[in-house]
């Protein structure tokens, strides 16, 4: 499988795994780093539908929507952040408050090593402590290295939107996956 850039990647290729340093709570300090590792994805991957880079401000007001049950972590190495997920409303209707999106990134020289699946791993403990019920996933057609990093996480397909977004001049269906948290309810 090849990324749009012509980058073969699989799960049965072995890289060399990194150990994180720590994975904390973001800090507005850390925007910058947030902000460029997105911006990277925006112009490299289809793992986000934005197709146009972040600018600071913008992510500033993205940065204060989250927090308290919303939160954003980043994955730090040797003093420097090189990844971070995070927790998102589903919806901002009601009903849908025991459902949150993960999303997480990781900068391209840092991919492969294990950063990811620590991030996934993390965000969905952060889901489980917050008392969510469901967590949902959109991966985008192509972005194996994603569904298989979910699946890991125990997410599960639950469908597929077909031609729902179009990057780098292709349209492209987005896999929804999903993680029941708590099945007893």
């Amino acid at each position: 499988m090849e990324d749009p850039n012509g980058q073969s990647f699989g799960r049965t290729q072995e890289l060399p795994r990194t150990a994180v340093t720590s994975i904390r709570p973001a800090r507005l300090s850390d925007l910058g780093a947030i902000t460029e590792i997105y911006n990277e994805a925006i112009a490299t991957t289809t793992a986000t539908f934005d197709t146009e880079p972040k600018t600071i401000a913008q992510q500033q007001r993205w940065f204060a929507s989250h927090g308290g049950r919303y939160p954003i972590l980043v994955a730090e190495l040797d003093g420097e952040i090189v990844g971070w997920a995070c927790l998102g409303r589903w919806s901002d209707r009601p009903a849908y408050d025991d459902t949150a999106e993960t999303s997480f990134y990781v900068g391209s020289e840092h991919r492969g090593r294990g950063i990811g699946r620590q991030l996934k791993e993390t965000i969905v403990e952060e889901g489980r402590r917050l008392g969510f019920h469901s967590l949902i996933a959109r991966v985008a057609e192509g972005s194996e290295a994603s569904l298989h990093l979910n699946e890991i996480a125990g997410f599960r397909h639950v469908g597929i939107l077909k031609e729902v977004g179009r990057k780098f001049g292709r349209l492209l269906d987005v896999h929804v996956m999903q993680l029941i948290l708590d099945p007893r309810d």
